[in-house]
């Protein structure tokens, strides 16, 4: 597909500016906006300016597939970027991928397994957060029993997946292992049930609206306070606020950036975030701001190689693109996987904030090849 060039470049960003990860939609929006401000400011896309389409998902995802067709039917965009949940993404594919066969980005940490030539993904998945963190756990706090509440769509079903092969073949064991619908509340049976399995650990991948009463749940039937550890590999700066500090105090996660982080790039990238948009919808990775980040910057230099906006030509370039700087460290596609390889980080809630307290490195995605069985 050919994109006319006597126009400027088209941006279309699907996030959630309601419902309820209206929170981290907010950020994803604002980097957005600072990203592409900034291509602008420095003469935009070869020599033309980028447009920035925004459409709100609602954190529903018949919501985000509207949305997304939208935007590739009447804003003609040349690139779709958006999406939290990993359902919402299968949403957004269908009018995009499977019917304008438009290039989308996927920002968010999530299960991994797209392999599809329009499809590029710069968040973390199970490689490089369950491979190189559950050992380490293990090792550190001597835990062997674990137990996994979630939420019952795509992403906690294979990681769980993932999950349950590294704890095993650390000598661990699950102890239990249960879905719930996304709007689930009530808790209380299945925290009795983590008290009575003598569960050291807790994985958690509920997501909003039940996270808040699972966690409150959890806090007050003492399973941190008889010395079992939560872990949320999602959870992030910006879910702190949802919660009080007692409720999380302890809890341990790994994502590909903490505010914490004290590059000097990844200093300076979050005083500017700050100075253009003070408030609560902090700059955050669980959130999908770093993914999204790295998907703008990213495309941009995979266009600025390609020298125009061809879409063949592009992902000819995306294949192998890298920035020298980035949130966490620097950061590149790996060719042929579509996935970004990237600096991973360990950190603990200490007094309503995460502190590092261990820097991964670089990590390998290890997804499939595009095109190959």
């Amino acid at each position: 597909m050919t994109t006319p060039i006597n126009r400027p470049a088209r941006v279309g960003l699907i996030t959630d500016q309601t419902g309820a990860l209206s929170f981290m939609g907010i950020a994803n929006i604002n980097v957005s906006k600072m990203v592409i401000d900034d291509i602008n400011a420095r003469g935009g896309l070869l020599g033309r300016p980028v447009e920035l389409f925004v459409e709100d998902s609602a954190t529903d995802d018949s919501v985000a597939e509207a949305a997304a067709a939208k935007l590739v039917e009447r804003a003609t965009v040349d690139v779709v970027v958006g999406g939290i949940y990993s359902s919402t993404r299968q949403a957004i594919k269908r009018p995009v991928v499977d019917q304008a066969e438009t290039l989308y980005i996927y920002p968010e940490q999530y299960e991994g397994q797209e392999c599809h030539p329009l499809i590029f993904c710069t968040g973390p998945v199970p490689a490089q957060q369950v491979e190189p963190f559950f050992p380490w756990l293990m090792q550190q706090t001597g835990a062997r029993r674990f137990y996994m509440p979630s939420a019952d769509y795509i992403w906690p079903h294979t990681l769980n997946k993932k999950v349950r092969e590294v704890v095993t073949a650390e000598g661990g064991e699950i102890v239990g292992e249960e879905y719930f619908p996304l709007d689930h509340t009530d808790y209380e049976r299945i925290v009795a049930d983590i008290m009575s399995t003598g569960a050291e650990v807790v994985f958690n991948t509920i997501v909003p609206p039940g996270l808040t009463p699972f966690l409150e749940q959890l806090h007050h039937a003492g399973f941190t306070a008889r010395g079992g550890h939560v872990v949320c590999t999602y959870f992030d700066e910006n879910f702190l606020n949802l919660v009080p500090a007692d409720h999380v105090e302890g809890l341990y996660g790994c994502l590909d950036y903490y505010r914490d982080v004290d590059d000097p790039f990844s200093m300076e990238l979050l005083n500017r975030y700050e100075g253009l948009y003070p408030g609560s919808a902090m700059f955050t990775a669980g959130s999908a701001c770093t993914g999204t980040y790295r998907a703008l910057k990213l495309w941009e230099a995979a266009v600025n190689e390609a020298g125009s906006l061809n879409q063949d030509d592009v992902i000819n370039a995306l294949d192998h693109a890298r920035i020298a700087q980035g949130p966490g460290g620097p950061a590149e596609m790996v060719p042929g996987q579509h996935h970004v390889r990237m600096s991973m980080y360990i950190a603990r809630s200490e007094g309503g904030t995460f502190k590092v307290v261990k820097n991964l490195g670089h990590i390998d995605p290890k997804e499939c090849e595009v095109g190959r069985p």
